[in-house]
This record gives structure tokens, sequence and C-alpha cells, in this order.
């Protein structure tokens, strides 16, 4: 099945690849290098509304549908992934508020996400729980019109930017199955006993923030409750798939700057009197890269048009297929690129050692490769 892009999807491709062209391209290796959160990157490309585009027009936000929002995350990563992390990260969790929060939680929170003023983070995962998220240990106990929150969180993207965090803890610790009983509760950063504390010795996307956080007798008000109490996962789930396509959108976006970079480096390395695009070794090399890439691009766009659909079965199926194709092929598609540079691809002058870094975390965050591969199983089977 073929997807083609519409003319407002191919404007806001283009929108998106200037501004990755002209904005983040010629700074990426220094924040990199640096391990510096572009804070002024952030506030630009809220202006064109790259910023969480699928914030609803009426608070703020551009109101992208998905497969415009994963044209925005792929041109990102594809200008560079740590700073594209960083800037389509910013509303993490704020989707948990827009389909399940109070109005005034929308109203306070959703066009400060999408203006760039405010970051929102999702805490999930935890120290011994990654991907099984019914096994949190974070609980919220009730104590008169408050809950009290207390555990620990870990891997969490914006974890030392964020103003406001979405956190999934146990409401019912002794529900059966233990998945009934999580709830997710709106957490203001500011609040006494929330403690955050950057993890900087990351491999890649070291422009993106990451964070441990300490949740201790933190104290909120009962009505932060997004949704009902003990729905949390449920709601969650509805979110998997979505993220997961952006995930893929992720990895073609590096894999595809990767191919980039090979067909410049080989239109002008030369070795033996030749270019080396010349020898066969290196143009088969570098066109198979290519189809993986496209291939990795159309599953994406499938995936991202079965989320719109609202077919969650389909849904779900065909963005795990692209996350793991995608990623799995980015990862290699860059060890390629390196390939193709041969000696100058092992250090910093050239982006692909940087591609390379950065593309690994795909296979890993949204569900790793293995619980990818469970997913389509249990739906062929």
């Amino acid at each position: 099945m073929s997807f083609q892009l519409s003319d407002e999807h191919r404007a806001i491709r283009q929108a998106v690849r200037e501004f990755g062209e002209n904005e983040i391209e010629p700074v990426a290796r220094e924040y990199d290098e640096e391990h510096k959160y572009p804070h002024d990157l952030v506030e630009k490309a809220a202006e064109y509304d790259f910023v969480a585009p699928n914030i609803p027009v009426e608070y703020g936000g551009a109101g992208m549908e998905t497969l415009s929002s994963t044209l925005v995350t792929e041109e990102l990563w594809r200008a560079d992934p740590g700073i594209g992390s960083a800037i389509g990260s910013r509303g993490f969790g704020s989707n948990m508020i827009q389909k399940f929060g109070d109005e005034w939680m929308k109203e306070e929170w959703l066009p400060r996400i999408a203006n760039g003023e405010s970051a929102c983070c999702s805490c999930i995962s935890e120290p011994a729980h990654g991907s099984n998220v019914a096994g949190i240990e974070t609980v919220a106990e009730t104590d008169g019109d408050e809950y009290v929150l207390n555990g620990n969180k870990m891997w969490i993207t914006n974890g030392t930017v964020a103003d406001v965090a979405v956190v999934m803890a146990k409401t019912d610790p002794d529900a059966e199955p233990p998945h009934r009983g999580i709830s997710a509760i709106l957490v203001p950063t500011e609040a006494d006993g929330f403690e955050s504390t950057k993890i900087d010795n990351k491999l890649g996307i070291h422009a993106s923030d990451l964070a441990e956080i300490v949740i201790d007798d933190v104290r909120v008000p009962t009505e932060n409750i997004i949704g009902e109490e003990n729905e949390g996962f449920y709601q969650l789930m509805d979110f998997f798939a979505s993220g997961r396509v952006s995930v893929a959108a992720q990895a073609v976006g590096t894999a595809q700057a990767a191919v980039d970079e090979s067909v410049e480096y080989a239109n002008e390395r030369e070795q033996g009197g030749r270019l080396i695009k010349d020898y066969q070794a290196i143009s088969h090399k570098v066109a198979e890269m290519a189809t993986n890439v496209e291939a990795a691009r159309s599953l994406t766009y499938r995936a991202a048009s079965q989320v719109e659909s609202g077919n969650d079965e389909m849904a779900t199926r065909y963005a795990s297929m692209a996350k793991l194709f995608a990623s799995e092929h980015a990862v290699d598609v860059a060890d390629e690129a390196i390939q193709v540079h041969g000696g100058a691809g092992f250090v910093t002058d050239h982006p692909v050692e940087r591609y390379y870094r950065d593309a690994r975390i795909t296979k890993i965050y949204e569900g790793t490769s293995e619980i990818q591969k469970n997913i389509i199983a249990d739906r062929l089977f």
C-alpha cells in the first residue's frame, strides 16, 4: 500500500528540514560534545510549531495529525538526533493530559508546553522496572484530600528541565492483576520532595535531558489524578502505538542522515586516483543503506496511518513492526556509514560516529526490540 504525502505534508517536511539545516546542523557537534541542553533552539522551534505539534489549536498547538507529527520528528532527528530529541520530547506525557486530563490541567499546561515555555516528563520506568510497567513500585496513598507519593523513577527524559510530570503510581498496591492498581497523577516538579539528578554518562543523544527522580513524600491534591483512579495503565496503553511510531521516525531520520553523509563523502573522497563512489563495494553498500531507509520510512508512515485511523489492533501491530525494523536498520545503516568513511568515520571530524551512538537508543526505549517481537508474534499466532 502506498502512502503519498499531501502538499501540506510536503510543506511541513520542507519547513522542518530548513529549520534543521539552518539552526540545528551548524551547532550539532558543539551541543553533543558539551552535553548541552538546547534551550535556545527549543524556543526557536516552538515559534514554528515544532514543539509538541499534536497539541490542539485551541490550546496553542499546531493540531497536527499523526503523519504530520511523524514528519516533524523524522526531520528533527535527521538534522541531529540529540537536539531533535530535546525538541521532540518537550511534550512527553502531555498526550495523557490532552486525552484524559481535566480542563484546568489542559488550560494550565498545554499552552505552556506548545509555546516552549515549559516541558513535561512522563515518569514510568523505575530502576527495577522498564518494560514491565505493571511491576512499578512507586505508590500514591490518600491522605485526606491529598495524594502522598513515594518512589524512584529512572531514565526519565526531561527529568531536570520539566516543570510538570505525569507520574505513574500504584494507588491500589494489592490489586490483582497488578496493572489494575496504577494511576496517572499530575505532579509539578517544584513540589517538595521531588528531586531529579541528571544522568550525563550516556552513549548518545547528549543534548537531550535524562534523569533519575526520587519522589519522597510528595504531596499533591487528589484532583491531580489524570482520568480515573486505577485506570492509568489502560490510559497509558492508548499511547504505546503512537510512541513507537515516533521512535521509528527518529530511527528513520538518523539513518537518512547517515546515508546523506555517506553519499557526500563518497562524492569527495578519492582513493587510488578515483572517487570512492566509483568502487562497486562502496556504491553497493550505500545503495543497500538507502533501500533499507526507504523500507523503514514506508513502514513507519503506514504505522502512522493506522494510529490515525483508530484501529487499535492494526496500529499496535504496525507500530511495533515499524519500531523494530526502523531501529534495527538505523543502527546497521549508521554502522555502514562509518565503514564508508573508513578511519575518518571513527573520529568526530564527521558526524557519522555520532549517528551510530545516537541510533542505538532507538532499539531500547519505548519497548526494546525483543518486546516488539513479542507483540508482533502475539498478533500472528
